[in-house]
């Protein structure tokens, strides 16, 4: 079952959980952006502004350090809707403090209360993302995290700027105290309706040694290396945003000459773009973990991010420059364009990279690996502090310049990922191909099972046929590839990345023949798909000619379920065979609309070249 946004946000296994942690995040900030304010007031003589802001933000990340291991821990021992009313009964609590403070202006025990906020945001992250796969679909995935991110920034926003309103001096001691104790009950209530989930590791001891479980936990993060560059590139992306937002307010008042409106506006609208990058995010995914929408991401952080540097010069010299008079200029606009911008594409990066955490990581470990992604992002946040000090404040970079670093390094750090992870670069190549070149419906995948060994079996129509297919499948494929195309320039670092098997005739290179079946024995034995083209060659007519009896021989070593499948459409595209060989004459057409269509799952003692080219044939039908 696939839903979209809309359904989703109306079922009962999403829906609770999205108000939950949406009145939870809109919550955190009301009570935040109402601390500053007091803080602001000057209520507390002796201590600077600046230095009480940043006792509270260190006091609230703390947490995130101490006790992340054991809310992983937590989280993959007990059920998890259970967990979550805990978490949201001590939210009253911690908020009915809270309410006190704010009503006798105590700092101080605000402050304290900061930290068992920050606590309760530990122990709940490590629930956040890995509840989503439980109750979502892996089609869901995307729908799921891009709802879910969209909803975090809105609640800061909305959060932030109702801190703001219900500020004490104008509207009276007693009702920011009272919001947020109904803030905090409602999510409670929201809570109450979330389906159960069940534990990922019933059986899983405690260890109460909170520094060697986080080195363990990390080491769960490391098993899988795609898992572990995700990660990373996530805890970066929380670097970045940091940097910016903790810029922002010097950026308007020193460059801009901004009053406070308009630094809400800058700050909206980048949070506006973030949610308005994660729901394009989820449209051109078509819905599943796309990878390849990653690197786009980075490429648009980075050239919005350089841009951003050049944008404010055009401005003129004015002083308390409010939004109407910062709009009339091009450079206004240019300026929030670049804010938008970066919001966007910082959609695009983060929602695919959650999404794949939580597909490919280890579900017996995932929350650990959540709380160790807790962890890092914490632990990047306070770097980014580091860095905004050391390069404004000891370098004397100005914040332009400073935005233009973090695009700069965004760049470096883009290609360290994707070079030690090709896969990234593989799937935007796939993407590109595929909605560019290719307008692609699938029917039938669903046959193609979630676990576990199978072989597919296709028609051979061109030279991209194996890109197609693994842009439409979810589960990584392991090709078998006649050596001439294996071995095509460009094309080969894409097989040789996706980890392809090359073939070739016995009777022309018998030891790359046998090593190659050889290949085929080892994937399906470690429970892998693997895909063969059994005509052996592209078709030169747009025929399918004979299986050939390799199919057999397989099977007969590894006796796996089969899925028939037929490429519909491509014949005359512009990598086919269609007058002449591909590449070598002037196709039909640039622009093709494919069709996969996938059959029914083949039993191995039922499957046999003659009958599985019997299928692929009638699945294809009369649509070369």
């Amino acid at each position: 079952m696939k839903a979209s946004l809309g359904q989703l946000m109306a079922s009962r296994r999403f829906a609770p959980f999205f108000f939950t942690q949406f009145l939870g995040a809109f919550n955190d900030n009301v009570f935040r952006q109402a601390l500053i304010l007091l803080i602001a007031s000057g209520v507390v003589s002796g201590v600077s502004i600046n230095t009480l802001n940043n006792v509270g933000l260190a006091l609230f990340i703390v947490p995130f350090f101490l006790f992340s291991a054991l809310a992983g821990q937590l989280a993959d021992k007990f059920e998890k809707s259970l967990l979550i009313r805990r978490i949201k009964l001590a939210e009253i609590a911690i908020m009915c403090a809270g309410a006190v403070g704010f009503y006798f202006d105590a700092v101080y025990f605000l402050l304290a209360v900061l930290f068992c906020m920050g606590l309760q945001s530990t122990f709940f992250g490590p629930i956040k993302y890995s509840i989503i796969p439980q109750h979502l679909t892996n089609s869901e995935l995307v729908s799921g995290n891009a709802l879910v991110e969209m909803g975090t920034f809105l609640a800061i926003l909305l959060g932030s700027i109702s801190g703001v309103v219900l500020g004490m001096e104008s509207t009276g001691a007693w009702v920011a105290p009272a919001a947020i104790i109904l803030l905090a009950c409602i999510g409670y209530l929201a809570a109450r309706l979330i389906p159960a989930a069940m534990p990922a590791d019933r059986d899983l001891r405690i260890n109460w040694n909170l520094f060697r479980e986080t080195a363990r936990i990390i080491g769960y993060a490391r098993e899988t290396r795609s898992v572990w560059m995700s990660v990373l590139g996530i805890s970066w992306f929380w670097f970045l945003g940091a940097a910016y937002t903790t810029q922002l307010k010097v950026y308007v008042d020193d460059y801009l000459s901004g009053t406070d409106g308009l630094y809400a506006l800058l700050l909206a609208t980048f949070s506006i773009g973030i949610g308005l990058g994660s729901f394009l995010c989820e449209k051109a995914s078509g819905r599943r973990v796309e990878l390849g929408l990653v690197p786009i991401g980075s490429l648009g952080l980075s050239a919005f991010g350089i841009d951003l540097f050049f944008s404010y010069q055009g401005l003129p010299s004015m002083q308390a420059v409010d939004i109407a008079a910062f709009l009339e200029h091009g450079a206004g606009w240019r300026v929030l364009m670049d804010l938008l911008g970066i919001g966007v594409f910082g959609g695009f990066y983060i929602v695919p990279l959650f999404a794949f955490v939580q597909h490919r990581a280890n579900p017996h470990h995932l929350s650990r690996i959540i709380a160790a992604n807790n962890i890092l992002n914490a632990l990047l946040m306070v770097l980014s502090a580091i860095a905004g000090i050391v390069l404004v404040g000891v370098l004397e970079l100005s914040i332009p310049e400073f935005f233009l670093a973090l695009a700069l390094v965004n760049i470096v750090v883009a290609a360290y990922i994707y070079t030690v992870v090709p896969e990234f670069m593989i799937r935007l190549i796939i993407w590109l191909l595929t909605n560019i070149m290719y307008r692609i419906r699938h029917q039938g995948l669903a046959h193609i099972p979630d676990d576990g060994p199978c072989v597919l079996v296709c028609n051979h129509v061109s030279y991209v046929d194996a890109l197609l297919l693994a842009g439409a499948i979810r589960r990584p494929v392991r090709f078998v590839m006649f050596k001439p195309i294996y071995d095509m320039p460009v094309l080969n670092y894409i097989f040789r990345t996706g980890k392809t098997i090359p073939i070739d005739a016995k009777s022309r290179n018998p030891a790359v023949y046998e090593a190659a079946f050889e290949r085929i024995h080892e994937e399906l034995e470690a429970g892998e798909v693997v895909c063969i083209f059994p005509e052996g060659k592209l078709t030169a007519d747009g025929d399918i000619a004979e299986f050939k009896a390799g199919i057999d021989k397989i099977l007969a070593r590894d006796p796996v379920p089969v899925v028939p499948m037929a490429l519909r459409g491509l014949w005359g595209s512009f990598f086919s065979h269609k007058d002449g060989p591909a590449l070598a004459t002037r196709p039909k057409r640039f622009w093709s609309r494919v069709e996969l269509a996938v059959g029914d799952l083949v039993p191995p003692e039922k499957a046999s070249a003659p009958f599985l080219e019997a299928q692929v044939r009638a699945l294809r039908g009369d649509r070369a």
